[in-house]
């Protein structure tokens, strides 16, 4: 589902996570992010009480932007999240989280998102597209 041109960006962008609960909708930008092997999406939980209220409520849906502000290369991601407290994952992303503020903040937990569509959003003949 993830193909080679996704994985890339998702590697080296930000990405934005948008949620939707009983009230209104939720978008952040998340920096402590990861693709894993099997072509799921990790997102370390730093500031998440929201999003994570959202998830709750929405049963786990959720979606995922990322793009080349320059290219304007960008794909939607939408899948469904699971949240984890324990585990090598969270673990990697207490560690990151920790070196980045010096002991200031650190990941409460993860995010682990199974995408089940991705949607081209790069201007032009593919857009919208589902690959």
């Amino acid at each position: 589902m993830l193909n080679d041109k996704v994985k890339k960006l998702l590697a080296e962008q930000m990405w934005d996570l948008a949620t939707c609960g009983d009230k209104e909708p939720n978008v952040v930008p998340v920096a402590f992010k990861d693709v894993t092997e099997d072509g799921r999406l990790v997102v370390g939980d730093v500031f998440l009480e929201t999003t994570l209220n959202n998830l709750k409520a929405n049963g786990g849906r959720i979606a995922i932007s990322v793009y080349d502000a320059k290219s304007l290369e960008g794909y939607q991601i939408k899948g469904t999240a699971e949240y984890v407290t324990q585990g090598t994952v969270v673990d990697t992303f207490k560690s990151m989280v920790e070196k980045m503020f010096n002991g200031a903040a650190t990941a409460k937990g993860a995010l682990i998102i199974t995408p089940e569509k991705v949607i081209v959003t790069t201007p032009g003949a593919e857009n919208k597209k589902v690959l």
